[in-house]
């Protein structure tokens, strides 16, 4: 399956900033010492991968998720093989105590890149998960930081949304919130970020979840009128390692919008998607008609499809990864643009924020008016419209 036929590209969007960088980038690499949190995760596997090949003097992975971090170890040998530096992982949760001691038994990085996260519009139906995600997305991010100053890291690194510009959803508006925090602690520590499209068929998403559904033997459901950017799993990796080791303090480094970054909707991939696979799309016009039907077209060389329009809560018209206020670099790299930002940030809203959340935490109990409110207070743009439904109400 080539990924980069499937979202209508012929060649991979850095090849040009890689190649032309390659030097620098293997000389500091090879000379560092890296953690990687949230490393095995789709987009934290791809960093850690393309940290790995330029063979680091230490390079240390985190996640929460045992099972991810056992199959990153395997690809990794089976790509790669093995380097003289320090390599290890570790099956951790970050909020946890075991990973504080983790940290204070070593702690000796050059540069921590926090790629953990919430990133599903789907986790805010509920003020549980909501709450969830602010911890991951924003306590997680203050932390890490904060441990990072201590122990003098020369850079630390942590993923954006292309949905932070703007937000018109809780996830995010928590990213833009987590970026907030950034401007702070960049007065103490370097900080870069970086805000890219949709990453093709990561966990979780709806083109990783075609792959389940042919598997399982099941329609494939696709919104018809949402059109997205779309990066591969390898791109998504260079564009965080390109910011970590050449951003400015508080860049964020995004995709360029040009011709080799161009829109599509998700019904459109999943026609190629099928077509990959040797089937035809036949479009039904229920759920209940294409439940019925996987089980005798797939014989005749079609497949079941779903396409209809786009009505739960939280999806964004169009995307866009920087504002009109936002200050660019557009001339460093060919591909990559930069947002340049200066250290301004509202310590009262945030100690605001803080102090809201603890709140609720402490009184065990809290609702997602409360939730959506307050980040309404920290984000006077934010665009969201709560419809009153959600992904997990459609097959």
């Amino acid at each position: 399956m080539n990924i980069l036929n499937l979202i209508g590209r012929e060649k991979e969007l850095f090849a040009e900033d890689i190649q032309e960088n390659e030097r620098a980038l293997s000389e500091i690499v090879s000379s560092s010492r890296f953690l990687v949190i949230g490393g095995a995760g789709s987009i934290g596997q791809a960093v850690t991968k393309e940290i790995f090949k330029r063979n680091p003097r230490k390079l240390h992975v985190v996640d929460i998720s045992e099972n991810n971090m056992v199959e990153l170890v395997r690809d990794i040998r089976s790509s790669f093989g093995y380097i003289d530096g320090d390599f290890q992982t570790f099956a951790l949760d970050i909020g946890s105590i075991e990973y504080d001691a983790f940290w204070n038994a070593d702690g000796e990085y050059d540069y921590v890149l926090n790629l953990s996260a919430l990133k599903h519009v789907r986790s805010e139906k509920d003020p549980f998960t909501m709450m969830r995600m602010i911890e991951v997305n924003i306590y997680n991010t203050v932390k890490t930081i904060r441990q990072s100053i201590e122990k003098g890291v020369k850079k630390y690194f942590c993923v954006s949304t292309d949905k932070a510009a703007n937000p018109a959803n809780m996830m995010g508006a928590s990213k833009r919130i987590m970026e907030m925090y950034l401007m702070k602690y960049s007065e103490q520590i370097n900080i870069s970020t970086a805000r890219f499209a949709n990453v093709a068929f990561s966990d979780g998403s709806l083109l990783h979840g075609f792959n389940q559904r042919i598997e399982k033997k099941q329609p494939i459901v696709a919104p018809n009128d949402v059109k997205r950017y779309f990066v591969i799993p390898k791109e998504s990796g260079e564009l965080c390692l390109m910011s970590t080791i050449f951003g400015e303090n508080r860049d964020i480094f995004f995709p360029k919008l040009s011709e080799s970054l161009h829109l599509i909707t998700f019904s459109d991939i999943a026609i190629r998607y099928l077509k990959d696979k040797g089937y035809e799309p036949f479009l039904c016009k229920t759920e209940d008609e294409a439940r019925e039907l996987v089980h005798a077209l797939p014989q005749k060389g079609q497949w079941p499809c779903l396409f209809t329009e786009s009505d739960t809560t939280g999806e964004k018209d169009f995307e866009e990864f920087f504002t009109e206020n936002e200050i660019l670099d557009l001339n460093r790299f060919n591909n990559l643009g930069i947002i340049k930002n200066e250290a301004v940030y509202d310590s009262i809203l945030l100690d605001h924020f803080k102090a809201s959340i603890d709140k609720m935490k402490q009184s065990g109990s809290w609702t997602k008016k409360e939730l959506v409110d307050l980040f309404f207070e920290m984000n006077p743009n934010f665009d969201y419209i709560e419809k009153g439904k959600y992904l997990d109400a459609k097959m």
